[in-house]
C-alpha cells in the first residue's frame, strides 16, 4: 500500500474491521490476515503485527497467549475501551454512508 490519504482510510477500515472481529470472538495474526484478504485486503505479518501491537498498546484489545500444537499463538480480544470505539465508529460510519451515498 502506499503511503497516501487512501492509505490512511484503508488503514482506519482495517482497524475497525480488527476490533470488530476481535469483539466477536478471540483472533489470531494469520486468521486476520485470511479474513481482511478476503475483503481485498492483502497484508503481510510485518504490516498487520505492527496494527496489533499498537491497538494493544493503545488498550483496544487484549492479548492472550494460548498453546495450539506445541506452539505459542497470541490470541487478541476487543477490551471495553475497544467495544466503545467500536460502537462510536459503527454510529459515524452509518453516518457518514447516509450522506455520502444520498
Amino acid at each position: 500500500m502506499k503511503h497516501d490519504l487512501t492509505h490512511e482510510f484503508f488503514l482506519g477500515f482495517i482497524k475497525i474491521h480488527i476490533l470488530h472481529h476481535a469483539a466477536e470472538q478471540p483472533v489470531y495474526g494469520l486468521w486476520l490476515i485470511e479474513e481482511l484478504g478476503r475483503h481485498g485486503y492483502r497484508l503481510s505479518p510485518g504490516t498487520l503485527y505492527p496494527l496489533l501491537h499498537s491497538l494493544e498498546k493503545e488498550k483496544y484489545l487484549k492479548c492472550q497467549d494460548r498453546v495450539i500444537e506445541g506452539k505459542i499463538r497470541k490470541y487478541y480480544r476487543t477490551t471495553a475501551k475497544g467495544r466503545k470505539a467500536l460502537s462510536q465508529a459503527k454510529d459515524r460510519i452509518k453516518e457518514l454512508i447516509a450522506e455520502v451515498m444520498s
